[in-house]
């Protein structure tokens, strides 16, 4: 078993006499590794080492270096990939063939990153647009920020902190890296890959630890620059309220709609929304929460979705064949379980799943619920579905906007000018036509509106969100009349 401390300045800290906490598999309750726990003055040291090594190292770095330490990351992740896949598996409960997808979106970050960071512009301004500009050069350059405090989630442990990690380096800043406490193994062996990739020390400096200890102190402190932040809604209120002049990404909760219109590919939304609600164990941000299915194909998509999902396979994630395994741990499945019961006793129905065997909750799929119900109203984070029938493009729209929350959506049509009416209107940070809600790619600009978030993530737009822009202006002297040519 594992004994994993912090990482500041290129040094572990794991000393005996730290308190510890225990990482354990989600479905053999077996330990995975032994946390030893950082402290306020591991953040102190964190922040202090990640400040100092931008202003001596990291600003200076040229971009051929930086982009060349990224790609050969990437490269070894590349070598070292099954046992990330393993270790996600192992930590997070995760089926196996998803967290080799999750390694192999991975690798994909740090190949936009590294090509990204010898490409950040600026601009030439015309400065005799305006009036009294004659004779000036504006120049707009973008500069990197200083320290980034990462703050990540345990659905996606390896990717999405490359998604906060990766541009924050191609951008030239240095990173405090707090990773969720239930899943610390694969951001403790990425550090080390750094390492291995040759990146200088305190350049990423890792925090293992609680997000009482260190989390909350790392939001407010005066030496960091940034916080990027993927997790829950009421954490991120949090964020949002006490972290001063900081620039903040939030990525937060959703409960994504899909609709399906009557001419769509019945057989293949069905498909494809199997995947977007189920996908480990429905806990995604984006996983398809509410199907809105117009009612002249209702009934039959009901049964094909119905049969698809009895068709998946429940048990250890660890095999190959495994569709379904546990939830993070046996007190969200609780969790859910009773929000399933709760709808129930409101009068909706259980279509298929709606049991608990211990940490996992087999697919659910719901039917007769209301907007009231939990299921509905929040953001669920388990294998639970909602089924809902519609009429018209004007009620499925509002319906779909009735949240609190609009990170993305899917639409299923085969009318263009529906579909792109109905993308226009839907109150979201993205849609997808024809596919999945919960479908998503490294390179676009992933992010909420309302309470889903602020900010944007996409290895681009991270990249822009974790610069500044500096504005040098030239006042070219004028030449004299009476000078020699």
């Amino acid at each position: 078993m594992m004994k994993l401390g912090s990482i500041i300045n290129g040094q572990e800290r794991n000393e005996d006499s730290r308190e510890t906490l225990a990482v354990t598999n989600p479905y053999t309750n077996e330990k995975v590794a032994e946390l030893k726990l950082a402290v306020k003055k591991d953040l102190d040291d964190a922040v202090a080492a990640s400040y100092e090594t931008f202003h001596s190292v990291m600003k200076r770095m040229p971009a051929y270096e930086r982009a060349d330490i990224l790609r050969k990351a990437a490269d070894l992740l590349v070598e070292k990939a099954h046992d990330f896949a393993i270790n996600i598996s192992m930590e997070a409960g995760k089926p196996i063939k998803y967290c080799h997808s999750e390694v192999e979106r991975s690798i994909q970050v740090l190949r936009f990153a590294s090509e990204l960071a010898k490409n950040i512009n600026g601009e030439t301004l015309p400065m005799d647009a305006a009036i009294g500009g004659e004779h000036r050069i504006g120049i707009v350059k973008r500069e990197p920020l200083g320290v980034v405090g990462a703050i990540t989630p345990f659905n996606f442990p390896l990717n999405l902190s490359l998604h906060k990690l990766a541009p924050a380096l191609a951008a030239g800043n240095t990173v405090v890296f707090k990773p969720a406490e239930k899943t610390p193994v694969s951001a403790y062996m990425l550090v080390k890959l750094f390492q291995e990739a040759g990146l200088p020390d305190g350049i990423i400096n890792l925090l293992i630890g609680t997000g009482d200890e260190v989390g909350s102190p790392l939001v407010t402190h005066n030496n960091v620059h940034k916080i990027s932040f993927t997790g829950s809604l009421a954490v991120g209120k949090k964020i949002r309220e006490t972290a001063g002049f900081k620039k903040v990404t939030l990525e937060l909760g959703s409960n994504s709609p899909n609709i399906i219109f009557a001419d769509a590919d019945l057989e293949e939304a069905a498909t494809q929304l199997v995947k977007g609600a189920f996908s480990f164990s429905g806990q995604v941000c984006i996983s398809a929460q509410r199907i809105y299915v117009q009612k002249d194909i209702y009934k039959p998509f009901l049964n094909s979705y119905i049969e698809k999902t009895q068709a998946l396979t429940i048990g250890d994630p660890s095999k190959d064949e495994t569709d379904i395994g546990p939830m993070i741990n046996e007190e969200e499945a609780k969790r859910a379980k009773q929000w399933i019961d709760d709808a129930v006793s409101k009068g909706a129905v259980i279509e298929t799943g709606g049991k608990r065997i211990g940490p996992v909750l087999t697919p659910t799929i719901m039917t007769n619920v209301d907007k009231n119900m939990k299921i509905i109203a929040q953001e669920v984070f388990a294998p639970i579905v909602s089924i809902i029938p519609f009429e018209t493009e004007e009620e499925v729209v509002n319906y779909s906007n009735d949240s609190i929350y609009g990170l993305q959506a899917g639409v299923f049509t085969n009318d263009i000018n529906r579909a792109l009416r109905v993308a226009d209107r839907l109150e979201m940070g993205g849609v997808w036509i024809n596919d999945i809600s919960t479908y998503r790619q490294d390179n676009h600009p992933y992010g909420g509106v309302k309470q889903s978030g602020v900010g944007r993530e996409g290895v681009k737009y991270a990249i822009e969100d974790m610069t500044e822009m500096k504005f040098i202006g030239i006042k070219i002297k004028e030449q004299s009349k009476n000078s020699n040519p």
